[in-house]
């Protein structure tokens, strides 16, 4: 399956007003790398720019999409251990336009969207609910969405389906939490 990220952003922003999700939007040149979206000028402190990480067990049979603080390093350890998964590795690039719509470069929690039968695990950082705002490509990485901190928690997940699971990372300790939406 080939991505097509244009339809994919159509998309998104369709099931957002459906689901009538504020947001900001921002168009600009595809930023690749956490530090191409670092660098966009509405990069302000009180939004917090994810690096997002799609993994898979050994067997690649299950797959998790982890979402991270940009500078937090990803520990294959810590997180493995909070799932309660052995072996954690990145998804192969052909699983992304097979399970997410995605091409490299565009991972989005908001692809959990094409996720329809809920087999993706979603974690994340629990410090990236520390700003007023969060930001993620609208599944096409030449635009960017910035919700607050409560409508991406309280309106996004919930109308995907999804519960996310919180990683403490700050302390490495690898615990589990329940999100307080």
């Amino acid at each position: 399956m080939q991505a097509d990220l244009s339809r994919n952003r159509a998309e998104i922003l369709e099931f957002l007003k459906e689901n009538h999700i504020p947001f900001e939007f921002y168009e600009h040149p595809a930023a690749m790398t956490i530090e191409d979206c670092l660098a966009l000028p509405f990069a302000t402190k009180d939004v917090t720019f994810c690096k997002n990480i799609f993994l898979c067990n050994r067997q690649k049979t299950n797959y998790y999409l982890m979402v991270l603080r940009p500078g937090t390093p990803y520990r294959t350890s810590v997180v493995s251990k909070a799932l309660g998964v052995s072996r954690l590795s990145f998804a192969p690039n052909e699983a992304l336009p097979e399970l997410l719509h995605l091409t490299s470069g565009s991972v989005s929690p908001l692809a959990l969207l094409y996720d329809r039968e809920h087999q993706i695990v979603f974690g994340y950082e629990k410090a990236i609910r520390a700003t007023e705002k969060i930001a993620f490509h609208p599944c096409d990485n030449s635009a960017t969405l910035v919700f607050r901190q409560d409508d991406f928690w309280g309106k996004v997940l919930p109308a995907l389906g999804v519960v996310g699971i919180e990683i403490d990372l700050d302390g490495e300790s690898g615990q589990l939490a329940l999100p307080n939406p």
